[in-house]
């Protein structure tokens, strides 16, 4: 090739050459494309070849930038957005791989009302790329492109259930169709269904073993459903290949913290941080090590990843989070308070909340679940009597109750389970913010053998979570409390723990926790307030309903006196006392939630009134929690105050 503007014969050959190389000798495709680059700088075809060779080569970091070098000199190009997307997906980087299909999905839209739809979905316009997309789908029913554009406008909005029957039917239309197959395993992963999730990607996986972007995914999916061992496992051969990115180190410390591996799940965050200082989620993800310590090295680390330019939303919120927890540890209070105020702030402008739909959700749960209700239907239900609901609030000592009970030889613990939430929405039609809910009324119409069914596909469905023959298995998703009247319902001989705390100290706990996702009341003080007085509400009004059917455990108290709270907890599940269960924290076992290390310890007493040192500043949240807030912790507060 001579040097100015290649003959066109001449760059086809290269081209062709570069392009037979690529799957036996990638470094010499990546070679020769970019000899070809030197003499045609920008070649479509050259910098799309480069990435894949690079890709194939090992070397991630040159894939993404030739690939992105493609899409910019070419937005339209498909092929450039699809391959971007699958490094981004490779590397664990779901956030921008999602961010690349959307593009991905645009540029292949030839029809020029699929053209709008997807620029309206690259600037957020999601009603009117649904309004094109379904106009289009209703001239060509079968069109792939417009089916799969559509799910990822259903997806983008949580309506996962729509966004998966639509990549179903894509999938029935073009089973090659491997880019929708795995936006299907991603739904059903995000719809915590990880053992549907992992079927879909060994699909993948029998077509490329060495489908990065697969393998990731399952990963992570074997965490679900606690395979830990295999999923650290998949997640260390990942990083012998991929190893200088951020994400994969997140999610391979994300399952060494729930094994118990402390240690190595420092050195993972702190390896990801190295690679990129501005991944807030790392930082994060060492604060919330609670046996953790920054020391002032690290804090101005933080604190100068915060002044970058190119951090997202998510990096400067939790870049905050850390920040406050470094300058709570070291005493300065009033800075930590302001860090955690801004660190909420920017939260909620991601996570948008509605009070009131609580609210309105315990009124109707409350008319709806009277004694009579029950009476009549007594003997409905599952009989069975494997599953130990733990709801509350988070931070109310839960998971150190679920860890007293997993010590004894007859209990299971699994995980906070998200199927008594999905069955709510399922009922309720997964109807749309601001229309009335069918839900709970609809339950009037089920007869006893449609109750029982709810009551047996529960079981059915957190069978893959259960890894022993024990009789009994807990249940830990604290969001359960909305839902204890359907609980009783459908699973009548399950039992009920609510784990309670003092209402300003469990609060203040979750205003200081950067929950991942959904606990969106937990990023205002305010917000907070109503939702523990809904919560205390709703448990009063199904009290009153169902008198002693939920044990009830006060945090305070446990810490006080272990022994007796323990015998009462076992008495309440019908078990007998063991020993084991004094001694907990020698329990082995994963645990997924943000005390795991905290209940590998014996009971201590530091958290009871650590909100104490705050009160001054927590008006917002004991004017909210009125009833709810006890009359000595009331006037305290205003004595603080």
């Amino acid at each position: 090739m001579s040097s100015g503007a290649a003959p066109t014969a001449s760059l086809q050959i290269a081209l062709q050459h570069a392009s037979h190389l690529l799957v036996e000798q990638p470094t010499l495709a990546a070679g020769q494309a970019r000899e070809i680059l030197r003499v045609v700088p920008d070649q479509p075809q050259a910098l799309l070849l480069l990435a894949q060779a690079c890709a194939r080569a090992g070397e991630p970091d040159k894939a993404i930038a030739a690939a992105r070098r493609l899409v910019s000199r070419e937005p339209t190009n498909a092929g450039g957005w699809r391959l971007l997307a699958s490094l981004h997906r490779a590397a664990g980087d779901e956030r921008a791989a999602e961010q690349a299909t959307v593009r991905e999905l645009s540029a292949s839209a030839r029809d020029p009302r699929l053209a709008a739809a997807g620029a309206a979905l690259v600037e957020g316009r999601i009603p009117e790329a649904e309004a094109l997309l379904r106009q289009a789908l209703r001239e060509n029913p079968v069109d792939i492109a417009a089916i799969r554009m559509l799910a990822e406008v259903a997806a983008r909005i949580g309506r996962f259930r729509d966004s998966e029957l639509l990549l179903t039917r894509c999938l029935e239309l073009a089973p090659e169709f491997d880019a929708a197959r795995h936006n299907l395993a991603l739904v059903l992963f995000r719809q915590a269904r990880p053992a549907d999730a992992i079927g879909e990607l060994d699909r993948l996986l029998a077509r490329d073993p060495a489908d990065r972007a697969a393998r990731n995914l399952k990963a992570a999916a074997l965490g679900q459903i606690g395979e830990h061992d295999a999923s650290i496992a998949m997640y260390e051969a990942l990083l012998t290949e991929f190893d200088n990115h951020p994400w994969l180190w997140l999610s391979y410390g994300h399952e060494l913290k729930t094994v118990g591996r402390s240690d190595d799940a420092i050195a993972a965050y702190r390896r990801a941080v190295t690679i990129r200082p501005q991944t807030g989620e790392g930082w994060w993800s060492l604060a919330n090590l609670k046996t953790f310590r920054f020391d002032e090295a690290d804090i101005a680390a933080m604190e100068n990843a915060g002044r970058g330019a190119d951090l997202t939303p998510d990096d400067r919120a939790q870049l905050a989070f850390a920040l406050a927890k470094a300058q709570e540890d070291r005493g300065r209070d009033r800075a930590a308070f302001d860090l955690y105020v801004e660190a909420n702030r920017l939260r909620r402008q991601t996570v948008p909340y509605h009070a009131e739909d609580i609210s309105e959700h315990v009124d109707r749960c409350a008319r709806f679940f009277r004694a009579e209700f029950f009476a009549e239907r007594a003997g409905w239900g599952c009989p069975a009597r494997d599953p130990i609901f733990i709801v509350g609030m988070p931070r109310s000592g839960s998971t150190l109750i679920e860890q007293i009970l997993s010590s004894h030889p007859q209990v299971e613990g699994t995980s906070e389970l998200p199927d008594i939430g999905q069955f709510v929405r399922r009922l309720s039609g997964y109807s749309r913010r601001g229309e009335p809910s069918p839900f709970p009324d609809n339950l009037a119409e089920l007869n006893a053998d449609g109750v029982r069914a709810l009551g047996e596909e529960y079981l059915e469905r957190t069978r893959v979570q259960r890894h022993s023959a024990r009789p009994f298995f807990i249940d830990k998703m604290p969001n359960n409390w909305a839902h204890v009247g359907l609980i009783k319902l459908i699973l009548p001989n399950a039992t009920i723990i609510d784990t309670r705390r003092h209402p300003i100290g469990c609060c203040w706990s979750i205003f200081r926790q950067n929950f991942a996702r959904g606990q969106a009341f937990s990023y205002d003080l305010a917000d907070l307030g109503r939702y523990y007085a809904d919560y205390v509400r709703a448990m009063a009004a199904f009290d009153a309903a169902q008198p002693g059917v939920v044990h009830r455990v006060f945090y305070e108290a446990m810490v006080a006196d272990p022994e007796t709270q323990i015998r009462a907890l076992l008495a309440a599940v019908g078990l007998d006392f063991d020993p084991a269960c004094l001694a907990f924290h020698k329990t082995e076992r994963a645990v997924r939630t943000p005390s795991s290390e905290q209940v590998r310890q014996p009971i201590f007493t530091d958290a009871v009134d650590h909100w104490q040192r705050f009160a001054a500043w927590l008006g917002p949240l004991t004017e909210a929690l009125g009833d709810a807030l006890p009359d000595d912790a009331r006037m305290r507060a205003t004595e603080d105050a």
